[in-house]
């Protein structure tokens, strides 16, 4: 099983908040991961070949998604040790409040209650780095992994898009870690889910 993984995300999807969620969850339990949170637009994703990307449109942090992911990026760069708490906020906020989180007051209340230093936040994503970092990650994922959605577990060479059901299951996550060291196994999606 690995102890150093990828995991990526985007604040739209709940099943990169279940995963995502899983692995932070992992990590307050003191699990020896090692793992790089990677931010991937899904609205990037979508946009044809003849438009211009987020990070080159000047409006590209209005953007659906955008701005949380930009201001994600600030906080696990400059505050990493509230990125944890942040990161599962954003989630939180958007698929259990339907906060819109292209609201900066929305953003700035989920970095206030997390304890981080919104005004340093800002500052940090005026200056245009998050944006340059979500343009660099973002490409590596597609052009090195071929990531084409959230969320996707990487170790090694092996990258594997996983869909969890259900939160809080600390034990999907480490069959998820198992299965990345399964090349054989390619594709494993049932044709109906049992509700």
């Amino acid at each position: 099983m690995h102890a150093r993984f990828t995991i990526t995300y985007d604040y739209l999807c709940p099943f990169a908040r279940i995963a995502n969620e899983t692995v932070a969850e992992a990590l307050d339990a003191g699990a020896g991961y090692e793992v790089l949170f990677a931010p991937f637009s899904l609205h990037q994703n979508s946009l044809s070949s003849t438009e211009p990307a987020v990070w080159d449109d000047p409006d590209g942090a209005k953007r659906s998604g955008i701005r949380a992911l930009l201001w994600s990026l600030a906080v696990r760069d400059t505050q990493p040790e509230r990125f944890l708490a942040f990161h599962v906020g954003l989630f939180s906020a958007r698929h259990d409040a339907g906060e819109d989180l292209t609201d900066t007051a929305v953003l700035a209340g989920v970095a206030t209650e997390a304890g981080v230093d919104v005004a340093a936040v800002e500052a940090v994503v005026s200056s245009g780095a998050p944006m340059e970092n979500l343009r660099t990650e973002h490409s590596w994922l597609v052009e090195e992994f071929e990531v084409f959605g959230v969320p996707t577990f990487i170790a090694g060479d092996e990258a594997v898009f996983v869909r969890l059901m259900e939160r809080h299951r600390p034990d999907d996550l480490q069959r998820v870690l198992s299965l990345l060291d399964q090349p054989n196994i390619n594709e494993f999606k049932r044709t109906r889910i049992a509700r």
